[in-house]
């Protein structure tokens, strides 16, 4: 049954639309005052963990804090009330990132430190790919999707091939090195060999004999050559896919007759942002 047309529902509605939708100006500054308050949020977090700074400016950040809390606090409410199944915003997930947001400020009255927890508003940023949904974006993402599902097989082989390695030169390495200069255990000297491979080198663990230091010197010569190869096999996947979906996924500058929105696909039929259809040739 339609709901009557009063001045609540329709600002009920303008307000849905505002919230939940990101193809409006008004949607898409909401959007991004909202992930500004967001990033807001958490370097204050982070910043009352610096001793100094947090000494200094203690009571103007509890007071930003609080401020941005009653704002994600109102917004929470207004995501239950405007939409048709709150039911389903309050257990999906975004409706409990939203809510896990709020809880920290209000639990600092009854559990001390508590407070520090609103860090995990940072999953709120998540937010930020539905800005993202247009065209321009979601046609390079669906690329690169394509091309790392065609990728997944040759990697996982690529994957396999490394755990065979570092088990296989670590296992070398403890009986070259020994427990003498630090190789105490096969798992040990594997752990070493995948900070080599990887050229991190933290320095804790390092051969001594000759041999050894020959051997390290080879695996982290091949540790450059293993950073290419994912990165090679992911970009060739790639441009085979750009090659073979320009026709119908790269936008072109065509106006729309209504709104005058530009980059819309090749093959698209109607506006993406008022719904006018395009005049087919």
């Amino acid at each position: 049954m339609r709901q009557p047309k009063t001045k609540l529902n329709i600002l009920r509605q303008r307000i849905h639309i505002i919230i939940y939708g990101s193809d409006t100006k008004a949607g898409r500054l909401f959007d991004l005052i909202l992930l500004g308050l967001i990033l807001l949020s958490v370097f204050c977090v982070m910043l009352e963990t610096v001793k100094g700074f947090d000494v200094k400016y203690h009571h103007e950040l509890i007071i930003l804090e609080w401020i941005i809390t009653v704002f994600f606090t109102l917004e929470y409410i207004l995501r239950i009330i405007t939409t048709n199944t709150p039911r389903r915003y309050i257990f999906s997930f975004f409706g409990i990132i939203d809510l896990i947001a709020i809880l920290p400020m209000y639990l600092s009255f009854f559990f001390v430190g508590s407070k520090v927890f609103s860090v995990i508003r940072a999953l709120r940023l998540l937010r930020l790919f539905k800005i993202l949904n247009h065209p321009k974006f979601m046609g390079q993402s669906q690329h690169l999707l394509r091309a790392l599902d065609a990728s997944r097989r040759k990697i996982t082989i690529f994957l396999y091939f490394i755990i065979i390695s570092t088990i296989l030169i670590g296992s070398l390495m403890y009986v070259v090195e020994g427990e003498e200069n630090g190789f105490t255990s096969i798992p040990t000297s594997i752990y070493w060999t995948i900070v080599t491979l990887t050229t991190v080198g933290y320095g804790d663990i390092s051969p001594g004999t000759p041999l050894g230091q020959f051997i390290a010197s080879m695996v982290m010569i091949l540790g450059y050559g293993i950073i290419a190869v994912p990165t090679g096999i992911v970009t060739a996947e790639f441009a085979k896919t750009n090659a073979s979906n320009t026709d119908n996924t790269e936008p072109e500058k065509n106006k729309c007759g209504n709104c005058g929105a530009e980059n819309h696909y090749k093959s698209a039929h109607f506006c993406y942002h008022c719904g006018y259809p395009f005049t087919t040739n």
